[in-house]
């Protein structure tokens, strides 16, 4: 069965809900497309469900092993006895107990997401693996308040008490504290439905984005780089699953579109890197610096025919209630 339905993803920032409307203003007679930075994967879903060959690339792990699971995997699901393999044995003191009990996790959720890990590697294919790992990322935002880990332990704990949740914000938040296999078995069936063949070769990256450009060729570039002047730090929000699957701690990467002093620079250094694209599309919201019309002169650098759309989009920032609309920019370049 097969649903072609993004799953829930949890990732901040993410374009679920106007994906339809960015690739619905794609050209006519685009065959592929290449999403440079690519973050929870619901433009390259749309873009695959549309039947686009896609190359979707991220800076991050995890992100990049998303785009693995369900964009460029056609076909493997989870099986009942691949659950089997992931859940079977004794947790232990590995990589994650090491370094983020009472950090992030309680010892023995660590313990858990120790042999998880080391359970995935003896599935069967790449894509099963990506798959079981991007379930994994799921289940363990689902556990963390705010969907992210630059959050104090002293601040999980507080918010993992349900009394104390129900009191202060009347939510008791009960899904914190249901299992990491509770909240990986619950998702399981939308997410192996997610996988669909839309007859194309599509192709995850896991590069720095400007060594991504250079690499790939694509009938459009569609461009979400991080919001500057906006919650922004990818890095910290998820770079802690990408420790966790590699089992080590990595460094903050390069182009990350976080410091202000940078982002003029950045994107003039992004925006002349893309002669070889004929349509380059950019999201951006009015949250952002450089603003629009800041971004509309560096961009008339590169071209002149540059042509802006835009959307009121509400971002659910965190808890039940709190929710702030922006206007969401669409920038279409037509490129010499």
């Amino acid at each position: 069965m097969h649903s072609k339905k993004l799953p829930k993803i949890n990732f901040i920032g993410n374009k679920e809900k106007i994906a339809g409307w960015i690739c619905n203003n794609f050209p006519k007679k685009t065959k592929t497309v290449f999403d440079a930075f690519s973050g929870g994967g619901s433009v390259s879903y749309e873009a695959k469900k549309k039947g686009y060959k896609v190359i979707s690339n991220d800076i991050l792990k995890i992100n990049y092993i998303l785009a693995k699971a369900i964009i460029e995997n056609n076909k493997s699901q989870l099986s009942k006895k691949d659950i089997e393999t992931i859940f079977k044995g004794k947790p232990f003191k590995g990589f994650m107990f090491k370094n983020y009990s009472r950090v992030h996790f309680f010892p023995k959720e660590c313990m858990e997401l120790d042999l998880y890990r080391k359970n995935i590697n003896k599935l069967s294919s790449l894509h099963k693996k990506a798959l079981a790992l991007t379930l994994l990322r799921r289940a363990m935002i689902r556990k963390m308040p705010y969907s992210r880990f630059n959050i104090l332990w002293k601040k999980v704990v507080q918010l993992r008490d349900e009394d104390f949740s129900y009191k202060y914000y009347k939510r008791k938040r009960a899904y914190h504290n249901q299992s990491l296999k509770h909240h990986f078995l619950e998702n399981l069936e939308s997410y192996n439905t997610s996988i669909f063949d839309n007859k194309k070769k599509n192709i995850a990256l896991n590069l720095d984005v400007l060594k991504a450009i250079k690499k790939v060729k694509a009938d459009v570039i569609y461009l979400d780089p991080p919001y500057t002047g906006t919650m922004n730090d990818y890095y910290s929000f998820y770079g802690l699953i990408d420790n966790y699957i590699l089992s080590k701690k990595i460094k903050r990467f390069k182009n990350d579109f976080i410091d202000r002093n940078e982002a003029l620079r950045n994107f003039n250094k992004l925006f002349s890197s893309l002669k070889k694209f004929k349509y380059w599309y950019l999201s951006y919201n009015n949250q952002s610096y450089p603003n629009s019309n800041q971004l509309l002169k560096i961009l008339k650098k590169y071209s002149n025919n540059v042509k802006v759309i835009k959307k009121k989009h509400v971002y659910k920032i965190t808890g039940k209630n709190k929710k702030k609309t922006n206007t969401e920019y669409l920038f279409i370049i037509k490129n010499k």
